[in-house]
């Protein structure tokens, strides 16, 4: 705010958007705007300079219902382009908007806010990535995690969302995370355009939550749930535009000529993507195949997020990807620093990790030569050490040193 003249918070609803803007508003003095309610929204659609103009900041929360807003800031700010007039936040991703969104190009400045990280939960500061991204190998200390696994499963199943979190029982948030889908998709979704199968739009969430930490097939999704691919791509964007699944676009295409170009898909949320999978605490704790693969997704997904919600706190911006070649060989995640340095994640879901598992990671630290900053494998096994140049670290290393 004191450099840029609008600030745009975007986010899932119900990570806390509301609350931060409501905070802002009484440290300046200031109201929000609040266009959920359906009557400030006939007003501001009415007339929208009316609301924009003035003193700064303006608050106004989820701005994607009246686009024509946007209009009406860009005409303010040819008048007064001063940092911290204006502070949004929407429950739709900004660049997919309809083109009055292009209309303050170079004047906005986004921000992520995603559910809330483990740090936050715990009341303590992450620096995990900030280490990743300047001394990996410090990642590796004597100390041992006491996190088992079952603790594990109860942190991936609970998610990040206050609103689920506040709820002790399991069936309580279950509730929650079905009302929660239900509005945004009943709302938010049919607001954005028309959607003819609606009754179908639940059920390809579903199957992309199904494909959680995996490479995205839409012509999978579109058949399970008997729909036209080209539907279904449609429909899956929707739901990357409020902001309920993502994709990781593919990373290193440069490198050679087998590697591979699709993203991965996540869900926001993995304790979202678990309720959509209908998994429980008990059901994830099964000591069968099934359980330890279900597992070992919903973990990258935990893990991806929190590393993206600790990458969205940095300065710096770095760019994120995941690493799979047609020869079979795969790194979960891979961040690249604008220096053009490389450092790359791996997870398992396993307390013991084999010499055999590192072979993609040591054949990428191969291919990048002095670029590579270093690879770290997260587990949920006690101890922290180094095996062939890898750091292999407990997974409670993000929010805790």
């Amino acid at each position: 705010m004191e450099l840029e003249p609008v600030v745009v918070l975007q986010g899932p609803r119900a990570v806390g958007k509301s609350t931060l803007l409501r905070a802002l508003a009484v440290s300046r003095g200031r109201e929000v705007i609040d266009l959920d309610d359906l009557g400030t929204r006939d007003a501001v659609a009415a007339d929208p300079a009316l609301f924009v103009r003035g003193e700064g900041p303006v608050l106004i929360d989820e701005f994607q219902h009246v686009p024509e807003l946007l209009d009406a800031i860009k005409a303010e700010l040819n008048r007064d382009g001063s940092p911290g007039r204006y502070v949004l936040t929407g429950s739709t991703r900004y660049a997919t908007l309809p083109a009055a969104a292009q209309a303050l190009t170079g004047r906005a400045h986004r921000v992520d806010v995603l559910p809330l990280s483990q740090g936050e939960i715990a009341g303590v500061r992450e620096d995990f990535v900030e280490v990743l991204l300047s001394d990996p190998s410090s990642l590796v200390e004597r100390t041992t995690s006491a996190t088992a696994r079952e603790e594990y499963v109860g942190r991936v199943v609970a998610g990040g969302f206050p609103m689920a979190l506040r709820r002790a029982r399991a069936a309580d948030r279950a509730r929650w995370f079905d009302d929660y889908i239900e509005l945004i998709i009943e709302r938010d979704v049919l607001e954005l355009t028309r959607v003819h199968q609606r009754r179908q739009l639940p059920l390809l969430l579903r199957q992309l939550a199904g494909q959680t930490a995996q490479v995205l097939n839409v012509a999978n999704a579109a058949r399970a749930v008997g729909m036209e691919r080209s539907t279904a791509e449609s429909y899956t964007k929707l739901l990357e535009t409020v902001l309920l699944v993502h994709r990781l676009p593919a990373w290193g295409t440069t490198l050679g000529p087998r590697v591979g170009a699709a993203p991965k898909v996540h869900v926001v949320d993995s304790g979202l993507a678990a309720r959509l999978l209908s998994l429980t605490e008990d059901k994830l704790g099964a000591a069968t195949a099934p359980a330890l693969t279900e597992f070992g997704h919903l973990l990258e997904t935990f893990v991806v997020g929190e590393v993206s919600k600790q990458l969205d706190w940095l300065d710096e911006p770095v760019a994120r990807g995941h690493w799979r070649t047609h020869d079979g060989d795969e790194v979960d995640l891979v961040l690249e620093r604008e220096d053009g340095k490389i450092a790359a994640l791996e997870v398992k879901a396993a307390s013991r990790v084999t010499a055999r598992e590192l072979r993609s990671m040591l054949k990428l630290r191969g291919k990048l030569g002095s670029e590579f900053l270093g690879g770290v494998v997260l587990y949920t096994g006690a101890r922290a050490y180094t095996h062939d140049g890898v750091q292999i670290v407990p997974v409670s290393r993000l929010w805790r040193r």
